[in-house]
This record gives structure tokens, C-alpha cells and sequence, in this order.
């Protein structure tokens, strides 16, 4: 299994050398999943392969949005299929905005995120937390 990038989630001052930088956002994230894919010769279904992209793009972009900032990125390929873990500094949950009435008005990706995800856990940590996710291959 190769892993894209490795970083203690609450060691901020860890110098990063190049090859290792965290994703600058979705699409890159994106880009080094399909990459990963590729490196290991796994063709998902289209279906299967947009999950899996939709999954990593929300996770990053969520943690650079709303999370204080990404601190971790790690994506692997396992038996049970792509798994993802994003850090960020934040100790909020993710969670679906709503207006005074009730309607939902923003976070919209995050029941998605739960409902293509096989597995997904959130574990908080001191000064932020960890979402990991599975998606089935």
C-alpha cells in the first residue's frame, strides 16, 4: 500500500519537505487519489471512482474551509478499499448549516460524505481532529 502523505496531525512545527506538502485543496487531493489509483492498476467503476473522488474533495475542502486548516492528508488503497484520514485544527464536528426556519443551507456534502462512505469515524484530538473514511472498492 503506498501512502501519499503522512503527518502527525497535532505536530504543527514538523517541517514538510516537497514531496510530501499537504494537498492545497479538492482538486489536488483529487489528482493525487487518481493517482494512487493508477499506481496500483485499481479501475474502479466510474460510479465507484466518482465516490471516492467526491469523498476526498469534501474532506480536504472542509478541513481548509472550516476546519483552521488541513494538518494531515493520507489516502490508501487496503482490502477494504480507499482509505482516507484529514486532519484539521478543528474540534467542531462537521456538521449541516441551517437557517432560522429549519432548511438546510449549506453543509450539504457532509450527509453525502456519510452516505457513500462504507465507514467513516471522527476521533478529536487536542487542538483539532481526525475524520477517517472508507470507501469500498
Amino acid at each position: 500500500m503506498e501512502r501519499i502523505a503522512s503527518y502527525d496531525p497535532w505536530d504543527h512545527d514538523r517541517a514538510v519537505d516537497a514531496r510530501h506538502e499537504l494537498p492545497t485543496g479538492g482538486a489536488d487531493a483529487r489528482a493525487r487519489v487518481r493517482d494512487l489509483l493508477r499506481a496500483h492498476a485499481v479501475l474502479p467503476g466510474q460510479v465507484k471512482l466518482a465516490d471516492m473522488l467526491l469523498v476526498t474533495s469534501e474532506l480536504v475542502t472542509n478541513a481548509i474551509r472550516h476546519g483552521g486548516g488541513l494538518v494531515r492528508f493520507e489516502a490508501d488503497l487496503t482490502e477494504d478499499g480507499l482509505v482516507l484520514v484529514v486532519a484539521d485544527r478543528s474540534t467542531e464536528p462537521p456538521r449541516v448549516f441551517r437557517a432560522d426556519d429549519g432548511r438546510a443551507v449549506g453543509g450539504y456534502g457532509w450527509p453525502l460524505t456519510c452516505r457513500v462512505a462504507a465507514e467513516i469515524s471522527i476521533r478529536p484530538g487536542p487542538g483539532g481532529k481526525t475524520i477517517r473514511a472508507v470507501v469500498s472498492l
